[in-house]
């Protein structure tokens, strides 16, 4: 393997990159283990996506997780992906071996495993996934893995979420009904009332400085609102559900888990337990929930 020295490197590509807090979880883990290894955060534009995959190999790099705006774009460029990228039609974790890179996905593997640790119950309930994204197919199939029997999506553009419906009726990989909706459904009181989790899967909030109408109000006691976004402070999303007395958590649990999946496939040896989340916590500035 090439390497910067005698260190071999992991990496991250992202636009934009500065917020990462994936070089803090890896590094600890490397530090745990004794590893002459390091994890670099890369700027890669959309445009210089291709020509920065390509260059994996050459560098030597031995993996890559992929973060805004690539997972997508990936999909389509690498041509060997796991069941689970090409079902979800995106990558956020590209791994090198031998110079042949293969795409893989381990964010529904991670949000399932959050929400399963917050206990989240949804066998034969419903629940709701605000976005039409490569973050939302994830959170449709965690929703569905976890026994849920019917998913909404709610998409500004409703065609956008309709073709992410269609898409797993295509695959024919779940037995319960997903359906999509426009951002009115956030305000239907009678759906919202049948709710037992709410995923955001979009940016709102992290990009528009606000979130879009919904009726808090209507949510069962026991919902949950779960927002992809991860932060020190609750998000735009987060923040009303509090407010409202119901249980809210973020993406903070996700990235540990798919983080940790990724260590793995990277390294070839699990990460300590513990130590990426407790990494991730810090660099947060927020006690362990």
């Amino acid at each position: 393997m090439a390497a910067i020295g005698d260190i071999v490197v992991a990496a991250i590509f992202g636009d934009p990159i500065e917020h990462s807090k994936s070089p803090a979880m890896h590094n600890a883990a490397y530090a745990a283990l004794g590893m002459s290894r390091t994890y670099a955060a890369f700027r890669v534009t959309a445009g210089n996506l291709a020509p920065a995959l390509r260059a994996i190999p050459a560098l030597g790099i031995i993996g890559v997780n992929l973060t805004v705006p690539h997972k997508q774009a990936a999909a389509r460029l690498i041509k060997d992906l796991s069941g689970e990228a090409r079902m979800l039609g995106a990558v956020n974790c590209v791994v090198n071996r031998r110079g042949v890179l293969r795409g893989d996905n381990t964010d529904a593997r991670g949000l399932e495993r959050d929400l399963r640790d917050l206990g989240c119950e949804l066998r034969g309930r419903l629940a709701i996934v605000i976005g039409a994204g490569g973050g939302a197919a994830s959170s449709v199939l965690a929703c569905f893995r976890l026994g849920a029997n019917r998913v909404v999506i709610v998409n500004r553009t409703p065609a956008r979420a309709a073709a992410l419906a269609r898409r797993f009726s295509a695959r024919g990989i779940v037995r319960a009904a997903s359906e999509p909706r426009g951002l009115d459904a956030l305000m239907d009181s009678a759906l919202l009332a049948d709710a037992r989790l709410i995923v955001n899967a979009t940016s709102m909030g992290l990009t528009t400085g606000r979130f879009a109408r919904l009726d808090y109000s209507s949510t069962a006691a026991d919902c949950l609102f779960y927002d992809l976004i991860y932060s020190g402070e609750p998000t735009e999303f987060v923040k009303p559900a509090v407010a409202a007395g119901r249980r809210a958590a973020d993406g903070a649990g996700m990235l540990v888990n798919q983080g940790e999946l990724a260590f793995k496939l990277f390294n070839r040896i699990a990460p300590p337990a513990g130590v990426m989340r407790a990494a991730l916590f810090d660099a947060l500035g927020r006690a362990q929930s």
